[in-house]
């Protein structure tokens, strides 16, 4: 069981965090990680490509001459796949890309990407997030007082209205539920901020000091 520092808004410490390595101490798993996060994007896919088919084209209600005695092939209409300007063949139509997955996989490799970014020191434990305000300024203060830079996530286990005004319009900082963490999220931002409330219910610790 590995212990993870926990610091106050202001920087300072605030003891330390007991992680249980069920959950944070899993060993790499590449394959599984590559597997779910596929299957996150490709879910994520709008699938609104769309071509028209001989249904779909106008005109050609009409047929172009009479079937016999011309000298020419038969044809029913100049919309035909045949045809310049026709309907395309097996082309794409919209749909879903999104495929279904054990939930237990997901939770295996989000536990392993967690894993994985504790070993990097990508993580950060913080006490509590309070804002008094719901000013952007006071937020990228805070994040700035705590040596966060890059790409970072914050994950709280409640979004508070104040929280969620001022980080909306940060262009570096995304703050979610943990609820909402998937692995995708942990492996594309350079830092992971954990109010420690999130890390507590992520974890299962029911019993941190």
């Amino acid at each position: 069981m590995a212990d993870l520092k926990v610091v106050t808004q202001g920087g300072k410490a605030a003891g330390e965090l007991a992680l249980p390595d069920a959950v944070f101490g899993r060993d790499p798993n590449p394959a599984l990680l590559h597997e779910v996060v596929t299957r996150q994007l490709a879910s994520l896919r709008q699938g609104t490509h769309a071509t028209k088919t001989r249904a779909d084209v106008r005109g050609g209600g009409r047929k172009p001459w009479r079937q016999k005695g011309t000298g020419r092939a038969r044809q029913g209409s100049i919309r035909s796949p045949l045809w310049k300007g026709g309907g395309t063949v097996f082309g794409p139509q919209p749909r879903d890309h999104g495929y279904a997955m054990p939930r237990k996989k997901v939770r295996a490799a989000l536990e392993v990407a967690m894993s994985d970014a504790l070993r990097e020191e990508k993580v950060l434990c913080l006490k509590e997030l309070k804002l008094k305000t719901p000013k952007t300024k006071e937020f990228a203060k805070l994040l700035e007082g705590l040596g966060v830079q890059g790409d970072t996530l914050v994950v709280v286990d409640e979004l508070t209205e104040n929280v969620g005004l001022a980080s909306r319009n940060l262009q570096t900082a995304v703050v979610i539920e943990v609820s909402d963490l998937t692995p995708y999220d942990v492996l594309a931002y350079d830092r992971l901020v954990f109010v420690r409330a999130a890390l507590e219910q992520f974890g299962g610790i029911s019993d941190a000091a």
